[in-house]
């Protein structure tokens, strides 16, 4: 019975790991570019998730607060990503890839976007831990997280496969100048990108809380790690390769917590991306890529 608890409650934590994944494998699919910030938005939506939740009336109206605070997160995730995608990023893709814009350039300043949402919201929010009001008993939760994440997770490998806007981001991740070219307009393209992954590391956020985490200005560190972890083994680039590899992640930390080595629940998650890389480097769905030189 204990392993399939720990399964069950595996499953559920890596659902909410892998909607975070998403947000990295998504932006990295079209830019090649690993947004750092994304933990920060996870966090900092954990936080206007707990203030919606609490505003809607928490445990005493436990439909309205859920449904009300997730919308919120989601609101608010989708103009932080944009705010980022056009500060942090839109400035450097104008300048080319001239000897100024290396590859090195968006990573430096997606590691100093993060570092920045983490002290704004340490300013704003306090450094103390806060706990999501328990709305519904945890087993009931876990199902509701399980559910929500599959539901969400089906909707966008179609709206990535069969619609219009799918075809853009494919389009774009191929050949960003043929898809310009092509009249689609790139720049509301990747926007969209960065809303969509947004909205979805919102959606993590107030089911990972929920799931009695507390949230605090640091929070995004860890589990942004383990989503980007997530989306390497799985292949990052791929939603389903991210979806798989939150699963995996979750469900490996959760067993482990049943032997004596629980503390020794990251190093193991890091050991399987290790062997993962190599014995795949591309990932476990990823699909190796020719560079012309």
């Amino acid at each position: 019975m204990k392993i399939l608890s720990a399964l069950v409650t595996g499953i559920a934590q890596g659902s909410m790991i892998a909607l975070i994944a998403l947000g990295y494998t998504m932006v990295y699919g079209i830019l090649k570019l690993i947004n750092f910030a994304h933990s920060e938005v996870f966090m900092m939506s954990a936080f206007i998730g707990l203030f919606a939740i609490t505003a809607f009336g928490g445990a005493d109206a436990p439909l309205v607060a859920g449904v009300g605070g997730i919308l919120c997160a989601m609101a608010f995730a989708g103009v932080l990503g944009v705010l980022v995608e056009r500060i942090a990023y839109a400035p450097l893709r104008k300048r080319g890839r001239g000897l100024s814009n290396t590859r090195i350039t968006p990573l430096v300043t997606a590691l100093g976007m993060s570092v920045l949402l983490q002290n704004v919201a340490q300013l704003l929010f306090t450094a103390r831990y806060r706990n999501y009001p328990q709305l519904l008993p945890i087993e009931h939760t876990r199902k509701i997280i399980f559910v929500t994440a599959l539901v969400v997770m089906i909707g966008l490998e179609l709206l990535v496969k069969r619609t219009w806007m799918g075809k853009a981001m494919r389009a774009i991740s191929m050949n960003p100048e043929a898809a310009r070219l092509m009249g689609i307009k790139t720049h509301r393209v990747i926007a969209i990108t960065f809303v969509t992954g947004s909205m979805l590391a919102a959606i993590g956020a107030v089911l990972f809380c929920l799931d009695q985490s507390p949230v605090y200005p640091t929070a995004g560190v860890v589990i942004g790690t383990r989503a980007f972890v997530a989306a390497v083994i799985g292949g990052i680039g791929n939603i389903t390769g991210a979806m798989l590899g939150g699963l995996l992640i979750g469900v490996i930390g959760e067993l482990t917590k049943l032997t004596p080595y629980s503390g020794l629940q990251d190093v193991l998650v890091f050991a399987a991306l290790i062997v993962v890389l190599l014995v795949r480097p591309t990932g476990l769905l990823g699909k190796p890529g020719t560079e012309k030189v």
